[in-house]
């Protein structure tokens, strides 16, 4: 394609509120596409360069497209390095999850059943997405009893705005691997005998 049969596009400047609701609009009305040509077109402008790094509706629409081109290793980064509001945290998990699927797919060969994956593989999300005050009232409740029955555990699902009891049981229990794993460590560093 020569400069001669494609039209000059006029540079356009969008203030950061602009972007940003432009950003949200598109995301709400799933128009990936549309989005993805967006964030490709500030990329390629400095003025808004430092934007893309700076507020949350728009490193969730990078990770979206991420996801939505299979670059996931763009995605998990978005995800792993920047916080999220909690309204959020469901479809970035979702979308976490099946960049894994869809990736494992990809290394495999062949099409996965769910169960396929192993469960700590997901709690990645869960663990980077959470705020830390959600962290220091698991760390809370772990302190009070590392073995929490099903009540306890559902009441800590609920007071952190989890849909699964299960995910506060397994952050439990690899809490307490970690633990051993700690204590083991210390114990063979200073050779004290092995309690159970």
């Amino acid at each position: 394609i020569t400069s001669s049969s494609c039209p000059i596009l006029p540079k356009v400047h969008f203030s950061p509120e602009q972007i940003i609701r432009v950003c949200e609009t598109l995301e709400e009305n799933g128009d990936i596409n549309r989005l993805g040509r967006f964030i490709w077109s500030l990329q390629l402008s400095p003025t808004s360069s430092n934007i893309l790094f700076e507020h949350e509706s728009i490193l969730r629409a990078r990770a979206i497209v991420a996801f939505h081109l299979g670059n996931y290793q763009e995605l998990y980064h978005l995800l792993e390095n920047y916080k999220y509001k909690r309204d959020y945290h469901t479809k970035l998990q979702t979308i976490w999850i099946e960049a894994h699927y869809q990736e494992a797919e990809k290394l495999r060969g062949r099409s996965l059943e769910p169960v396929r994956i192993e469960f700590r593989d997901i709690l990645n999300i869960i663990i980077y997405l959470m705020l830390e005050g959600t962290r220091s009232l698991l760390r809370e409740y772990y302190l009070e009893d590392p073995y929490p029955n099903p009540i306890k555990k559902r009441q800590l699902a609920q007071s952190i705005n989890w849909i699964n009891s299960n995910t506060s049981c397994y952050w439990c229990k690899h809490r307490r691997q970690r633990d051993r794993a700690a204590q083991a460590k210390h114990r063979q560093l200073y050779n004290l005998p092995i309690h159970s």
